[in-house]
C-alpha cells in the first residue's frame, strides 16, 4: 500500500461502503446497532427518537427480485418435498430392503443427500463469493433437475442412495437464496423480507407432497399394466419445474454480489474454474486462488479518484481494508455467532428427523404405525401447509414484532419439543368399512394438529434464525461465506438425521406398547437441549431496526459490555 493510500485510509477510516444498500452506511463498523440512524450523526443519539425515525423510513422492498427469489425457493422446495410422501414406499420395493427394516433405509436415502450437501455447501458459498450468486445458483438448478430424472428410474436401494448424494452435492442453493435476501435489504426491511421466504417453504410444503403423493402411479393408467417406474412421474414433475425456474432465473435474476460490475464474464469464469479445479487436486504450491484479487481494483480506483467522490473512494479503500485486515476470528465468530450456529445445527437436526420419522411412523402397520396411505400423507401435509401459510402471513410477523427474532427462534425449538413429545400417541385409522368413520376423523384432527404445530415452529424458526444468521454478519464481505457455514452446519444435523430417526424407530417399534415413542422422545429431549442453549443468544443488535428490548427480559450484551469489551 502507497503513502497515499495510508494517508486516504487514515482520514476516512470510519466510513464503510456498503453498495447493496440504499440507506446511509452505518457510523460504525460491522453490524448496525439497533436504533442507530441518520440522527446520530451530529454525536447525540436518541434510542426512542432513532427508534421511532427508523420505523417511519423504512426502505422499500425490491420487489421484482425478491419475486425472482421467492420463485426460486418455490420449484426447489416442490421439488424436495415431493419425495418424502412416497420414499417409504419406494424404498420398500427395493429387492435389498427387508420390511422390518425400511425406517433404517429411508434414513439412509435421506442423509446420503444431507450428507453430501454437507461437503459441498460451504463450497457453494465461498464459490459465489468469487464468481457471483446468479451463475452458481443457475448451474445448482440444473444439476438437481437432472438428479431428479435419474431419481425416477431408480430400481435399487444403492441407485437410489447414489442418485440422492449426488442432488444433494450439487444442491446449494437454500443458502444462496438467504444470501441474495440479504444483499438486496437493509436493517429498515429485511423483517418484512425474509418473513416471505418460509411462506413460500410452506407453499412447497403443499405443492411439494401432492405430487409425490398423487402422482404415483403402480399401473400404467394408459394400458391398465403394472408401472415398472410408478415414481418416474413426480420426479419428471419436479425436473420440469426446476427447468422452468432455471429459464426464467436467467432472464430476471440481477447479480446481487457487491462489486458485480468487477466480477469476469462467463468464459472467464468457467476458465477460472478449471484452473481452480486443476490446481487445487494437483496441490499447487502458488495456486492462483489464494491471491487478493481486489488489489487491481483498489488502484484503479486510485487513479479515477478525480473522476469518483472523494467519499466513495475513501470507502472503497475501507471496504478492503475491513475485509482483509481488521475483521479477526474473533469478531466474526463471536459468543452469539457460535450459539447460533450450534442451535441452528439442533434446530435442522430435529426438523429433519421429524419429517423423516412423520412418513416412517404413518406408513408402518398398526401398532407401532399407522397404515396411512401416501395420497394421505401428502394430503395431511399439504394442509398443516396451507394454515401455516395462513399463520405466517397474517399472524407471524406481528408476534415476532413483538417477540424480537431471539425469542421467536426460542419458540420455534419449543414447538419442535411440543410435537415430538404428541406425536406417537395420536390414535389409529377405523379398519372397518370404506367411508370417513368418527374413529378416522378423530385421528385426522389429531395428526393435523400435530403437524401444524409443527409446520410452524418450523417456518418461525426459520424466519427468525435466517434473520439472525444475516444480522450477526459483521459486514457483507463474508455474509456469503458465514451463510454457507451455517447451511453447511444445517446439512450435519440433515445428514444424521433421518439416519438416526430411521433406525431408532426400526429397533424401538419392535418394543411394544408404545416402543415407537422412545424415537419421538429422544429428539424431544435433543429440542429442548436447543431451546435452552438458545437463551445463550442475547446480542440486541442481532434484532430488527426499530425493534424495541422493553418487552424482552434478557439483559443483552451491549448492556453488559458497551464498549465492546
Amino acid at each position: 500500500m502507497t503513502g497515499h493510500d495510508r494517508a486516504l485510509l487514515k482520514r476516512r477510516s470510519s466510513t464503510q461502503h456498503y453498495q447493496t444498500f440504499d440507506t446511509p452506511p452505518p457510523k460504525s463498523r460491522g453490524r448496525p446497532n439497533s436504533g442507530q440512524s441518520e440522527s446520530s450523526a451530529d454525536g447525540s443519539y436518541d434510542p426512542h427518537h432513532d427508534a421511532a425515525d427508523s420505523r417511519l423510513k423504512s426502505s422499500p422492498l425490491p420487489r421484482r427480485q425478491m419475486a425472482v427469489l421467492a420463485m426460486i425457493a418455490l420449484a426447489e422446495q416442490t421439488a424436495l418435498n415431493s419425495i418424502s410422501p412416497y420414499l417409504p414406499d419406494m424404498a420398500s420395493s427395493f429387492p435389498e430392503v427387508e420390511g422390518t427394516q425400511v425406517g433404517v433405509y429411508v434414513g439412509t436415502i435421506a442423509s446420503a443427500f444431507a450428507l453430501a450437501q454437507f461437503a459441498t455447501n460451504y463450497f457453494w458459498g465461498w464459490l459465489s463469493d468469487h464468481v457471483g450468486r446468479k451463475p452458481v445458483i443457475l448451474l445448482g438448478t440444473l444439476l438437481t433437475a437432472a438428479c431428479f430424472v435419474a431419481f425416477g428410474f431408480c430400481k435399487t436401494l444403492a441407485q437410489a442412495i447414489v442418485v440422492q448424494a449426488l442432488m444433494g452435492m450439487v444442491n446449494g442453493n437454500q443458502g444462496l437464496v438467504s444470501t441474495c435476501l440479504g444483499e438486496i435489504t437493509d436493517r429498515s426491511n429485511q423483517s418484512k423480507a425474509f418473513t416471505y421466504l418460509p411462506v413460500l417453504y410452506g407453499i412447497g410444503g403443499i405443492t411439494g407432497p401432492l405430487v409425490g403423493g398423487l402422482l404415483v402411479f403402480e399401473t400404467n393408467p394408459f394400458t391398465g399394466n403394472k408401472n415398472p417406474y410408478p415414481y418416474l412421474a413426480p420426479n419428471l414433475v419436479a425436473a420440469l419445474v426446476l427447468l422452468i425456474d432455471l429459464v426464467l432465473t436467467a432472464i430476471f435474476l440481477e447479480e446481487s454480489l457487491e462489486d458485480a460490475d468487477s466480477i469476469p464474464k462467463i468464459g472467464k469464469k468457467v476458465r477460472s474454474l478449471f484452473a481452480w479445479l486443476w490446481q487445487f487436486t494437483g496441490s499447487s504450491r502458488h495456486p492462483t486462488y489464494v491471491e487478493v484479487a481486489p488489489t487491481a481494483s483498489h488502484h484503479d480506483h486510485v487513479e479515477t479518484e478525480d473522476h469518483d467522490s472523494d467519499l466513495d473512494s475513501a470507502s472503497e479503500v475501507s471496504s478492503i481494508l475491513n475485509h482483509h485486515e481488521e475483521l479477526s476470528y474473533d469478531e466474526v465468530f463471536n459468543r452469539d455467532t457460535v450459539l447460533l450456529l450450534l442451535t441452528y445445527l439442533i434446530f435442522a437436526l430435529c426438523n429433519v428427523s421429524f419429517n423423516s420419522l412423520f412418513p416412517i411412523f404413518a406408513q408402518a402397520k398398526p401398532p407401532a404405525g399407522r397404515s396411512l396411505t401416501p395420497s394421505e400423507i401428502g394430503l395431511s401435509q399439504g394442509f398443516a401447509g396451507v394454515v401455516t401459510i395462513i399463520f405466517q402471513i397474517c399472524i407471524f410477523n406481528r408476534l415476532r414484532d413483538k417477540m424480537g427474532n431471539r425469542w421467536s427462534y426460542r419458540a420455534g425449538l419449543f414447538g419442535f419439543v411440543v410435537s415430538f413429545v404428541l406425536m406417537p400417541f395420536i390414535g389409529y385409522k377405523s379398519r372397518n368399512g370404506k367411508g370417513l368413520t368418527g374413529k378416522s376423523a378423530l385421528m385426522a384432527v389429531e395428526l393435523c394438529f400435530v403437524l401444524l404445530v409443527k409446520t410452524i415452529a418450523s417456518v418461525g424458526g426459520l424466519t427468525s434464525a435466517l434473520l439472525l444468521v444475516t444480522n450477526s454478519a459483521p459486514n457483507h464481505a463474508v455474509l456469503g461465506a458465514l451463510n454457507g457455514l451455517a447451511q453447511t452446519l444445517s446439512a450435519a444435523g440433515r445428514s444424521i438425521g433421518p439416519f438416526l430417526s430411521g433406525g431408532l424407530f426400526s429397533l424401538t417399534a419392535k418394543i411394544q406398547p408404545k416402543g415407537e415413542a422412545i424415537a419421538f422422545g429422544v429428539f424431544a429431549a435433543v429440542s429442548f437441549i436447543g431451546f435452552i442453549m438458545s437463551f445463550g443468544i442475547r446480542g440486541r443488535s442481532l434484532e430488527a431496526e426499530g425493534w424495541s428490548e422493553d418487552s424482552d427480559g434478557d439483559k443483552s450484551d451491549d448492556e453488559e459490555a458497551p464498549n465492546g469489551a
